[in-house]
């Protein structure tokens, strides 16, 4: 606008600019809005420190606001719940989130048009924790609250151990009390079965009292470094996994038990839906996947020299020797002619393994005298004899036949067992409900390596310490989980948010699927244990 004087004097006259005349008035209007949602902003994290400190005069003077901030006696903590995916519960963003402290839900930003600010003004909350810098804010004033008695809050969502604390995890058998007055112990605690999950549970509740895996994974530093591959989301199943082993082993808990949905959900994305939290699936499936994922993941190969935690908890060495048959359909004749051929010869070959797998004996089909199936048991020898180097068995493939012998070279310090009680036809899967009877404590496993082997092995004897189990049916059935705490020296058992404890003795009962074991702690060499 101009501002010009003309006669008569002491008037003035109002001449418009040029500029303002040409100008549109709705592209003024677009401007003038553009203008305020700057000024507004969406978000203010570009300003974090200035909203706790001001400057004045040269000099970094705090909001006084900060230390004494009102409305914090409104947090509700017993509706604190940081195990799901951290995104706005209206926008449902994963960028800036806020969790609301009075209410428990999620919101994006904290700018005056930001979906946690209109929650404040709308429903007077006023106490935000943004869950990736661990900062407290009040809303809508907008200020840092900076005070000590939230710590609790942070700890939960993101637990740290420090090596003291993991040294001495496996000699603590205190119980905790966590916010809601249930009392647990750390690393028995039940995991939420969203809807048909509970084959994944088991198999990270197993994992998860594994020492040298848990105290890898509860330290962020010896991971956080490793480089991947840009675009690679396999290591997002190391991240959720090491998140999900701190908050299971966490002493200041605000509830006894653990969801594992974000740790699903990586499963399910890094797996490509082959394994999913709606639709029962196999424990030792995910597990077989579950290890290599997480040791490609960590920077492991195949090769050798690139060793991973789990090849040095879970990795051990055997000698395969192996003989093809001829056809049966052949005549005597041609199969004596072909078994005198180089091709129909033995030959051995050597093989690393994460787990043994132990085959059942065939389950009965007729019922006793008494019109009553009979439920067999076999002792765990028995179907261990499969390594002892001499016993064959013959394996079927699609247009071959070929002879098979194990024998174990090097045991690894945590040994896996997987007993096969499932067998796919043509029609159905079908169970085989054998019972093995099996030793909680001295599994002496010498008899099973090779010569060479038990000169240099120094320690061959594995104790218990996890068993999983399958009920029901193949496809319907449910698992459940026997694990040992090393503090108190008791065995508990676990289904899904159930966790009870339990005698010994009626572990040998189980149907069992998965089992782990460590050497005896009277043993030459304490620092190996075993997954049976």
């Amino acid at each position: 606008r101009c501002w010009t004087h003309s006669s008569p004097p002491n008037t003035v006259k109002f001449v418009p600019s040029p500029l303002f005349c040409q100008r549109d008035p709705k592209q003024t209007v677009a401007m003038i809005s553009l203008k305020r949602e700057r000024e507004d902003g969406f978000d203010d994290d570009d300003n974090e420190d200035g909203v706790a400190a001001k400057v004045v005069r040269g000099r970094v003077v705090e909001d006084r606001r900060s230390r004494h901030c009102p409305y914090l006696d409104t947090i509700n903590r017993s509706v604190l719940d940081f195990d799901f995916e951290k995104l706005c519960s209206i926008s449902l963003s994963h960028i800036n989130v806020y969790a609301c402290l009075i209410c428990g839900k999620y919101f994006q930003g904290r700018g005056l048009k930001s979906h946690a600010y209109t929650h404040s003004v709308q429903f007077t909350h006023h106490v935000f924790l943004n869950l990736h810098t661990l900062k407290f804010y009040c809303l809508p004033d907008n200020y840092e609250i900076i005070d000590s008695s939230l710590e609790d809050i942070t700890y939960v969502l993101k637990p740290t151990f420090t090596k003291q604390h993991i040294a001495g995890l496996d000699k603590q058998g205190k119980l905790y009390r966590a916010y809601d007055g249930t009392t647990y112990l750390p690393g028995i605690v039940g995991l939420n079965n969203i809807k048909a999950n509970d084959y994944a549970n088991v198999v990270l509740q197993a994992f998860s009292n594994v020492p040298p895996l848990r105290n890898y994974f509860l330290e962020e530093e010896n991971y956080r470094g490793i480089r991947r591959p840009p675009g690679d989301i396999m290591f997002l199943l190391v991240q959720r996994f090491g998140e999900l082993m701190r908050k299971l082993w966490n002493p200041r808990n605000f509830k006894a038990h653990v969801s594992p949905h974000e740790m699903l959900q990586a499963v399910v994305l890094c797996s490509k839906k082959n394994f999913q939290i709606t639709k029962q699936g196999d424990a030792v499936d995910f597990m077989t996947w579950f290890l290599n994922a997480l040791h490609g993941a960590l920077g492991g190969t195949k090769k050798k020299p690139c060793k991973s935690i789990i090849t040095k908890a879970f990795q051990g060495s055997m000698r395969i020797f192996s003989k093809k048959l001829p056809h049966p359909d052949l005549l005597p004749e041609e199969k004596e002619a072909l078994l005198v051929t180089e091709e129909y010869q033995e030959q051995m070959s050597e093989s690393t393994f994460l787990f043994l797998t132990l085959d059942l004996p065939t389950a009965p089909l007729y019922k006793d005298e008494k019109e009553q199936l009979i439920i067999p048991q076999v002792p765990l020898f028995n179907i261990l004899g499969k390594f002892n180097g001499s016993t064959e068995k013959e394996y079927k493939t699609y247009k071959e036949n070929f002879l098979k012998r194990f024998q174990l070279t090097k045991l690894p310090p945590y040994l896996v067992f997987c007993i096969k009680r499932f067998t796919k036809n043509n029609f159905f899967v079908e169970k085989n409900p054998t019972i093995v009877n099996f030793p909680i404590t001295n599994v002496d496993l010498r008899e099973y390596l090779t010569e060479e082997a038990q000169a240099t092995e120094k320690n061959t004897t594995y104790d218990l310490v996890a068993n999983v189990v399958h009920d029901g049916k193949p496809t319907e059935g449910a698992y459940r989980i026997h694990v040992l705490h090393h503090g108190t020296g008791k065995w508990y058992e676990m289904q899904d948010l159930q966790v009870t404890d339990i005698l010994p003795q009626m572990i040998t009962l189980s149907e069992a699927y998965i089992q782990a074991i460590p050497p005896c702690i009277d043993g030459p060499d304490t620092s190996r244990h075993g997954l049976h």
